[in-house]
C-alpha cells in the first residue's frame, strides 16, 4: 500500500494541471463572450449544454462517476457563462428601466393605506411622509393596489412582513400582479392591546375580532382564554370600530392602543402579543420605477420551474457576485401546477458592477424577471 502522502503529493500535481486547464477554460470563455457580444447572441444555449453534458456523462465507468461528471462539468459551465455574464455587463451598465432622482416628491401628493385611522398602515405612513400629506383608506389591499394603478394616489404604504408571524403572502401574489415599484420601506413597532366597550372586563369577553396576522401575533394571550370564539377582518383598526358600533360588552377588539381613543374603548390588557420585540415591514409603492442615490436594497421576483438544482443555479449569480441576499420567499404559480414564483431581497445598488452581473445573470437564466424596486 503506497503512503498516504505519495498519494496526496500525486493529487497535488493533478490539481495544479486541473488549474492550468481551467484557466484556460476561462480564456475561452472570454472569446466566446466577445463572439457572442460582436453577434448578438444569448449568453445560454440549453439545448448544446444539455447534449454536452449528455456526451460527457456517456464516458463514465459507472453510476457514481455519471452524476460526478454531470455536477462537475454543469459548475464549470454554469462559472463560465457568469464570466460571460462579467464580461457583457462591463460592455454598458443597464439601468433595467429604472430612474435615479435626487428626491421623492411629497409635496401635494396623496397617499393610499387599507383599513381605517388608527390602522398600522396608518401609523406607518404618518411616520415615512411629512405632516399634513393627503391620504386616504381603502378596504383591501387589492384596492390599494388598484388606486395606484389608476393614479388616484402617488404612493401607497402597504404591509409585507412581520417579525414574528412571517410573510403577507397575498401582498407578495399582488406585488407580482401589478405593475409597481417599490421605492422606499417602514418598519413599524408593534403593539397590541385587548380593546373592549367602556365598562367590559375580561370576564365579560366571549368573541374577539381582528386581523389575522394579529391573532396570530397574539396566540399565546388567546390560547389562555380558549372559549373565547376569533373572528378575522380585514384590518386590525377595523375589528375596533366594529366592536365600538356593536356596543357589545361581550366583544373585543386587538389593535393598537391608539384605537382605544380614537373609537372610544377602554383598554382592557396591554402587550398581548407572543413577541415584546414585535415588529412590522411596510412597503412604500409608486407607479414610477424611480429609486433615490443612496438606495441599498433591490426587490426581485423570478419564476423556477420545480427541477433538481434549479434555484442553487439561479442564486449563485449572486454569490458569484458578492451580493449579499437578505430574504427569499417562494409562492406557488397558480396556473402552472409544481412550479414557483420566488421572491428575493438583496443588498447593494443598482449600478454596483457586482449587482449588474448578477442581474444580467438571472434576466438570462431565470423565467419572467422583475425588478420590483430598489430603495432604502
Amino acid at each position: 500500500m503506497r503512503d498516504l502522502l505519495e498519494i496526496r503529493d500525486d493529487i497535488d500535481v493533478i490539481d495544479k494541471k486541473i488549474l492550468e486547464i481551467f484557466s484556460k477554460r476561462m480564456n475561452l470563455a472570454e472569446e466566446v463572450a466577445n463572439f457572442k457580444m460582436t453577434n448578438g447572441r444569448p449568453v445560454l444555449d440549453k439545448k448544446r449544454e444539455e447534449e454536452k453534458l449528455e456526451r460527457l456523462c456517456n464516458g463514465a465507468n459507472d453510476d457514481f462517476q455519471r452524476v460526478g461528471i454531470f455536477e462537475l462539468f454543469e459548475l464549470i459551465m454554469s462559472i463560465s457563462r457568469k464570466k460571460q455574464y462579467q464580461l457583457l455587463a462591463k460592455k454598458g451598465m443597464s439601468d433595467f428601466g429604472y430612474e435615479k432622482v435626487d428626491a421623492y416628491r411629497t409635496e401635494g401628493i396623496t397617499v393610499v393605506y387599507q383599513g381605517v385611522e388608527g390602522a398600522y398602515s396608518y401609523a406607518a405612513l404618518k411616520d415615512y411622509f411629512p405632516e399634513g400629506t393627503s391620504n386616504f383608506s381603502v378596504k383591501t389591499w387589492r384596492e390599494a393596489m388598484d388606486a395606484l394603478s389608476n393614479g388616484k394616489a402617488e404612493y401607497g404604504v402597504l404591509p409585507i412582513e412581520n417579525s414574528t408571524y412571517g410573510a403577507v403572502g397575498e401582498m407578495y401574489d399582488l406585488l407580482s400582479e401589478y405593475d409597481l415599484s417599490i421605492i422606499g420601506e417602514e418598519i413599524l413597532s408593534i403593539d397590541h392591546a385587548l380593546l373592549g366597550i367602556p365598562g367590559s372586563t375580561i370576564s365579560d369577553i366571549k368573541k374577539v375580532y381582528s386581523h389575522p396576522q394579529a391573532l396570530g401575533q397574539c396566540s399565546a394571550f388567546l390560547e389562555e382564554h380558549p372559549k373565547w370564539e376569533r373572528e378575522s377582518t380585514l384590518n386590525t383598526a377595523v375589528s375596533a370600530k366594529m366592536v365600538r358600533d356593536s356596543g357589545d360588552k361581550s366583544l373585543a377588539a386587538i389593535a393598537g392602543e391608539v384605537n382605544a381613543s380614537l373609537y372610544g374603548l377602554e383598554v382592557l390588557k396591554s402587550h398581548i402579543q407572543n413577541e415584546k420585540n414585535n415588529q412590522t415591514r411596510f412597503f412604500v409603492l409608486s407607479r414610477k420605477k424611480i429609486y433615490k442615490k443612496d438606495s441599498d436594497k433591490i426587490s426581485i421576483c423570478f419564476e423556477l420551474p420545480n427541477k433538481e438544482g434549479a434555484l442553487y443555479r439561479i442564486l449563485s449569480h449572486f454569490a458569484f457576485n458578492s451580493v449579499n441576499m437578505s430574504r427569499i420567499e417562494s409562492r406557488p404559480i397558480p396556473s402552472k401546477p409544481f412550479e414557483y414564483r420566488f421572491f428575493v431581497d438583496v443588498e447593494g445598488h443598482l449600478m454596483d458592477e457586482g449587482m449588474q452581473n448578477a442581474l444580467l445573470g438571472l434576466s438570462e437564466e431565470a423565467s419572467n424577471l422583475r425588478i420590483l424596486g430598489h430603495y432604502r
